[in-house]
């Protein structure tokens, strides 16, 4: 099992690289992650492919070891868009918030040890709903889904 840990420092280190695309193995989570990396603007496309090259076509026959997901990063006047990202629950210490607590964070207040999102800042929730299992924090506020807060990008 990938723990998101793996994808956000592969993230951060893609972007403080200046990479053009970012390609991480092929799993639920990390497809969620980047889907909601994209919709919050951080990262400008996202398309599945092989080791080798972003290719949908190719996808389809390749092995599962070969499969990858790969993620076009953003820049804007040649500085990254997404500056940072960093994980909030841990291995060995899970934070799960219920909605009060997610309410609280997005409205700018300290939850749990964990600070507040800033202006332009997204956390991302785990939830045990199997429809809407990878969200956004204001997202999971919206369809009230208490989760595990995973991390955060800013």
């Amino acid at each position: 099992m990938v723990l998101p840990h793996n994808l956000c420092s592969h993230i951060q280190n893609a972007f403080r690289a200046r990479h053009q695309h970012v390609a991480v193995h092929h799993t639920t989570q990390n497809l969620a992650i980047l889907s909601i990396l994209l919709r919050a603007g951080f990262l400008s496309n996202v398309t599945r492919g092989t080791v080798e090259q972003p290719s949908p076509e190719q996808f389809l026959t390749a092995s599962e070891a070969q499969k990858r997901i790969w993620g076009d990063l953003k820049y804007r006047d040649d500085r990254p868009v997404l500056s940072e990202m960093e994980l909030i629950s841990h291995p060995s210490k899970p934070i799960h918030m219920d909605l009060s607590e997610i309410r609280r964070l997005c409205t700018g207040r300290r939850v749990q040890n964990v600070k507040p999102l800033r202006m332009g800042e997204i956390a991302i929730v785990k939830t045990k709903d199997r429809e809407h299992e990878w969200l956004e924090a204001r997202e999971a506020l919206q369809l009230r889904l208490p989760g595990e807060v995973i991390c955060r990008a800013w």
